[in-house]
């Protein structure tokens, strides 16, 4: 889109979703001078992030890992006309392991007057199949003597692997995680230093030049499960999560990740922005161009959007922080994006999705857990099970997952003398046509009873006083995820980078798109920084606007200047 030549007052903009990514986007829109309003169809905030209260409980229906604490401080930090776009991404206090100590990385100043975030050691235990685990930490030290515990032939191994992420982690996300590839030469421009790190073969495959031990060669390939990657066909640039996750550590809110979304929220009112909840959007309104030039692609532009009941909020752009598949082929008008008609879209590889299962559970004094906060459970098989979620779409005989125990370092989250948990299993999403009525209920009562009687939690039959669950069916109705997908568009390397869908709408003018579908990715940070990277798309297509705000912050009394 051309810069705007028009009057840069009252510039208006509509963030579909409340999300991560909707409010990140949200706050920075406001920041830049536009009037936002976010519209989220659910009763709260959070979007995937939405918190479940009951029986006493506070139990996060989402994510629940927070990495990179310092993208959360860029956002407590910005201020209208304050905007952060310009500032370096990566700034040296915050680029070396040392940093989580000298920056004070679990919480800068500003995030503190919001809430309170707390480093979480180890980041994982990941327990295999013959019960002996593996605490997966940022302790180099530590590492190395849990893998020469497991396979001492595998240390020089992880010194060559270690060297290998540091390089795709300081290529490919310090210097590369905020490029917007909006063009194929700017895809071309970086492939060849991605096929020097060897970043674009599988990660499994990658993991296992290095590591002989197939324990080990889970440990350092699990995670990409986390934001909707079979290990086995996502690149391996992915192997940069090792290294972001041990430069700044793995981290937890206080209160659960519904209270960071809270802070965000406080944040966006703050800065005198509007949400709206139970205002689910019916369609992306869409009109030609009022005269004057066509614009960068099309004279087709969104001018707001209408809600189901009927109501329309105009606009002079909109964001879409929902699910990619729902935002194409429900929300925008088939008619004005020739690039990416229905089949396209549905033609896409979306992630697995998840049947997570909620639950209560009184403490025993005389055994406490020997869990810990950060939990991975793999079962028997590593491979053969991800071939049956990600490409048969078949429920198999045994499951992995991920249990996360708040209460550990929490105890606010449930009452007194009881432990709130969740368990993550993923399965296929519902283009596989399970019937999770009848499915659900068994395979609940499968991982319930295996946690009880394999020991992760002795007598939880006899402890549990809640218990609650969503299958994918969850994730497609309501949250309005194509096909009840878990974490958007599948992070294979046909869908990364310039392949994934762009920021900035090339068929509209005014519409552009946040989180986990769009680039860089799915996970906390990533759509994190997709926010920042929507931002700067707007402000080269609204600069006067951005340039007006700046100019009215600099104009301001200093006693009317909030410190940061």
């Amino acid at each position: 889109m051309s810069k705007q030549s028009v009057m840069t007052h009252n510039k208006s903009a509509i963030v579909i979703g409340a999300g991560f990514g909707g409010l990140c986007t949200a706050i920075r829109l406001q920041s830049m001078g536009f009037q936002t309003t976010v519209v989220e169809a659910l009763d709260k905030p959070g979007g995937r992030a939405y918190v479940r209260e009951v029986d006493g409980y506070t139990f996060d229906m989402g994510p629940t890992v927070i990495t990179v604490p310092h993208f959360i401080e860029e956002i407590f930090s910005l201020e209208r006309g304050i905007d952060g776009l310009e500032a370096p991404d990566f700034p040296d206090s915050v680029r070396s392991p040392d940093s989580r100590i000298t920056a004070g990385i679990s919480g800068g100043p500003n995030t503190s007057r919001y809430c309170t975030i707390r480093p979480i050691t180890p980041f994982y235990r990941i327990y295999f199949d013959d019960g002996t685990w593996f605490d997966y930490d940022g302790d180099r030290n530590n590492t190395r003597r849990q893998i020469e515990a497991i396979n001492p032939d595998d240390l020089d191994g992880y010194e060559q692997f270690h060297s290998a992420a540091q390089a795709i982690f300081e290529r490919g996300f310090l210097e590369l995680g905020y490029t917007t590839f909006l063009t194929v030469p700017s895809m071309l421009k970086v492939l060849p230093d991605l096929l020097k790190l060897d970043a674009v073969r599988n990660l499994f495959r990658f993991s296992s030049k290095y590591f002989k031990s197939d324990k080990l060669r889970q440990v350092f390939s699990f995670e990409t499960l986390l934001v909707g990657g079979n290990p086995m066909s996502v690149p391996a640039i992915y192997a940069m999560i090792h290294f972001v996750e041990k430069t700044w550590g793995v981290h937890y809110c206080m209160g659960g990740t519904g209270a960071l979304v809270q802070s965000f929220v406080d944040k966006f009112n703050e800065l005198g922005g509007t949400l709206r909840l139970s205002a689910p959007v019916d369609e992306i309104l869409v009109t030609a161009a009022d005269g004057g030039p066509a614009g960068r692609f099309t004279s087709r532009v969104a001018r707001g959007v209408r809600l189901e009941n009927g109501e329309t909020l105009d606009s002079d752009l909109v964001v879409s922080n929902a699910d990619y598949g729902t935002t194409m082929m429900k929300l925008l008008p088939s008619h004005v994006r020739p690039t990416a008609p229905d089949w396209v879209v549905k033609a896409k590889r979306y992630s697995m999705s998840l049947l997570v299962i909620y639950f209560g559970f009184t403490d025993d004094p005389e055994k406490p857990l020997e869990l810990r906060h950060h939990n991975i459970i793999l079962g028997p098989r590593y491979e053969a099970l991800l071939n049956e979620i990600f490409n048969k779409k078949i429920i198999g005989k045994d499951f992995s997952q991920y249990l996360h125990i708040p209460t550990i370092t929490d105890p606010s989250m449930a009452p007194a003398g009881h432990h709130a948990a969740y368990t993550l299993v993923p399965v296929p999403h519902n283009g596989s046509g399970i019937d999770w009525n009848e499915a659900g209920p068994a395979l609940v009562d499968d991982v319930l009873t295996m946690l009880d009687e394999e020991g992760y939690i002795p007598g939880l039959a006899d402890r549990i006083t809640h218990r609650s669950y969503v299958t994918p069916d969850y994730f497609e109705t309501t949250l309005r995820s194509h096909l009840g997908n878990g974490f958007g568009l599948e992070p294979v390397l046909t869908q990364s980078a310039w392949f994934r869908p762009h920021n900035r709408v090339s068929d509209v003018d005014g519409l552009y798109l946040v989180g986990a579908n769009t680039q860089p990715g799915a996970g906390t940070p990533s759509v994190m920084m997709s926010a920042k990277m929507t931002a700067r798309c707007v402000a080269e297509d609204f600069s006067e606007v951005v340039e007006n705000a700046r100019r009215m912050a600099v104009q301001k009394p200093t006693s009317q200047r909030k410190v940061s």
